[in-house]
């Protein structure tokens, strides 16, 4: 959350020895980059917007209620003055997702969201009736997803006024009226004939799913697709619904929209009003049922009544896929985050750019970007992260001159040693030229060896990115004394859509043999420092399946151990259905491929992950176990498709470490603390 001259920001650190967290609120000064902690409980305090009557004056979320169970509460208080808070309104659920604008009247409108039950009420799990038996019946397809099943309740976006008393002031915080019954599910009204309306979309939906006009007087959401199925249809569309609930919602790309009759079908984004009002932004995509589609950007113009007057797509043929989006300040162009060659980066695109226009990068490719926000002088705040650094700050003008508030490598003890360096690229002659990161220890020797680590990213359509992360940390995995390879094959997004949809019914062929390929540059071209012959891969999801697929082949036998993480073993989605189109399925099956298993592997699944049910994992170590193959499984009764507890990612860090560091000969131990029979 940004300013003109402050931003607001959280961190959260953990003790391993404690078994604690953290979490701090802390401001950053845009001018100084000075950082100082606020005062706000940061396990109370889960939201904060800059809102109210002087700059430094915020609203926020408190995520406890102590007059109603499993409610929350709004406060509103002042930077430089955080220890004076004012109570403004009692939430009567778990919302979150605030967005909120204060109208000339001083009242302040706002959307948050929530589970709602079939009715449109709000639901709150404290005041549920009581079930009394667990069971649950289906009547479609879509019976679980991620790592939950479907319940009765879905996701709602609800509009309510906060409304200034007159002339009543606690220092610079006005005071407000709320009634907790003006509470409006926006989404009520909407004709579900198949697929209940459900915003934010789940599982990964947020507040960037809706927005609210500068005027407080219109709200915008997407939804899926209500006449269609959603257990095999990628399609949904922005609604735009007056906040005070006087309109039912209606679809602005929908059946019969201008954005359908040009063919535009496919899953929509990022809605987002121009800071006038005038006009709203959104991406969609063209195919019905491709997730990987390439997406698009449109502006819609609107008129006062919230129909629309005027539709335009912007740039149409750039080959990229923009992502989250905002307005400049004077609604005359857009700044798009975007996927390009292996970083996130910031594009501008003028709200009148033709189909052949190609949008300029402004941002710097050493960091990608994690998110921004546009001030009101048109600069750019922009947090960022790399390999080397979980979390950079940096200003960028409209000149495209950078001021650097913070860099996490650089302050940060436990980061030390870090640095840009570490990384380097290389191109391979793979379908299209392909690029693969290169990590090396941050304790680089030149005049020594290092095992090869080849990393296969998931998806398929994926990449492995110049980014931070906590799961499958490129550094963390060089820092084992490994010079990490990290390929971005057929089925890579960022590098034009052509080359993320060449995977399809295509699993084992072009990106194994882009694999190979880069396998081969290294043991060519980089044998003064990377190690080959005792070299270890590794990949999750798609890359899971890939490794399991490598198994079964002549890569295979390159390494001296794998691991596959939540890969699937028995394939699908090739082209059909396995009852339609059993040849493809038999193609790209790693089990078909069994005697040839040998390399010592380790399997991790776990139970919660429905993406890619744990069987999968279960069958392909039963597969190596009953052939004498040295295997381990990894299972994690708590844990869906990534694994996200602390705790538990400590487990599987060192126990995959252990693994691969024996076989490869970093290190000559090996722990037997396993489940035997």
């Amino acid at each position: 959350m940004s300013h003109q001259e402050w931003a607001i920001f959280s961190a959260t650190s953990y003790s391993f020895s404690d078994h604690k967290s953290n979490t701090t609120w802390n401001l950053l000064d845009l001018t100084s980059g000075n950082i100082k902690v606020l005062p706000f409980n940061g396990s109370e305090v889960s939201e904060i917007i800059w809102l109210g009557n002087t700059p430094s004056s915020v609203l926020y979320l408190n995520a406890t209620n102590k007059d109603i169970p499993g409610g929350v509460t709004l406060w509103s208080s002042d930077v430089l003055n955080p220890r004076a808070t004012t109570f403004v309104a009692s939430l009567p659920a778990p919302f979150s997702g605030l967005k909120a604008v204060q109208a000339s009247s001083g009242d302040i409108q706002f959307l948050v969201n929530a589970l709602a039950y079939e009715n449109g009420t709000v639901y709150n799990e404290e005041f549920a009736e009581p079930i009394y038996s667990s069971g649950q019946v289906y009547e479609s397809a879509y019976v679980r997803h991620w790592d939950a099943y479907l319940t009765n309740q879905r996701y709602a976006v609800f509009s309510g006024t906060l409304s200034r008393r007159s002339n009543v002031t606690n220092g610079n915080n006005s005071t407000y009226s709320f009634s907790a019954g003006s509470l409006r599910n926006l989404l009520a009204g909407i004709n579900a004939t198949v697929t209940r309306p459900e915003t934010p979309v789940q599982p990964f939906g947020d507040l960037g799913d809706y927005d609210i006009s500068p005027d407080g007087r219109w709200a915008a959401f997407l939804t899926k697709a209500p006449e269609l199925p959603k257990a095999n249809i990628t399609a949904s569309y922005i609604y735009l619904v007056p906040t005070d609930g006087s309109r039912d919602p209606v679809s602005i790309n929908g059946p019969g929209s201008p954005a359908a009759v040009r063919g535009h079908l496919g899953a929509s984004s990022s809605p987002r009003f121009s800071p006038d009002g005038k006009s709203i932004a959104f991406t969609q995509m063209d195919g019905i049922s491709y997730e990987s589609d390439r997406t698009k950007l449109y502006v819609a113009s609107l008129n006062s009544n919230g129909t629309v007057s005027k539709w335009h797509g912007l740039a149409e043929n750039w080959d990229r896929s923009p992502g989250t989006l905002y307005w400049g300040p004077n609604n005359d162009l857009l700044y798009a985050a975007a996927e390009d060659l292996g970083t996130s980066k910031i594009f501008t695109i003028p709200i009148n750019a033709g189909p052949q226009y190609v949008p300029s990068n402004i941002t710097s490719p050493e960091t990608s970007v994690g998110s921004f926000r546009v001030l009101q002088n048109n600069d750019l705040l922009v947090s960022a992260s790399a390999v080397h650094t979980s979390m950079d700050y940096y200003l960028l003008s409209p000149a495209q001159t950078t001021k650097v508030l913070f860099e996490s490598y650089k302050v940060d003890p436990e980061l030390e040693g870090l640095s840009p360096d570490s990384l380097d690229e290389f191109y391979y002659p793979g379908s299209l030229g392909l690029p693969a990161w290169i990590v090396k220890p941050s304790n680089f020797e030149n005049n020594r060896t290092y095992p090869l680590a080849l990393i296969v990213h998931g998806g398929p359509q994926g990449s492995t990115a110049n980014s931070w992360s906590t799961r499958w940390n490129l550094q963390t995995w060089a820092d084992q004394g490994y010079v990490v390879v990290a390929p971005n094959p057929t089925g890579s997004t960022g590098f034009g859509q052509y080359l993320t949809d060449a995977i399809q019914n295509n699993w084992g062929g072009s990106p194994y043999e882009d694999l190979v390929l880069a396998w081969g540059h290294v043991a060519a071209n980089l044998t003064d420092f990377v190690d080959v012959e005792n070299g270890i891969e590794a990949g999750a999801s798609y890359g899971g399946f890939m490794t399991n697929w490598i198994q079964g082949h002549d890569l295979g036998r390159k390494f001296k151990a794998l691991v596959t993480h939540d890969g699937s073993t028995s394939t699908h989605d090739f082209a059909g259905t396995l009852w339609n189109n059993r040849a493809n399925y038999e193609r790209w099956d790693p089990i078909a491929h069994a005697l040839n298993f040998s390399t010592p592997h380790f399997i991790v699944h776990s139970d919660k992950d429905y993406r890619l049910p744990v069987s999968e994992g279960i069958t392909m170590f039963n597969v190596l176990q009953e052939l004498g193959v040295p295997s381990r499984f990894l299972t994690f009764p708590d844990e869906n498709h990534w694994v996200l507890d602390r705790e538990n990612s400590l487990k599987w860090h060192k126990e995959i470490f252990n693994w691969i560091n024996y076989w490869s000969g970093v290190d000559d131990s090996l722990d037997r603390n396993t489940v035997t029979n």
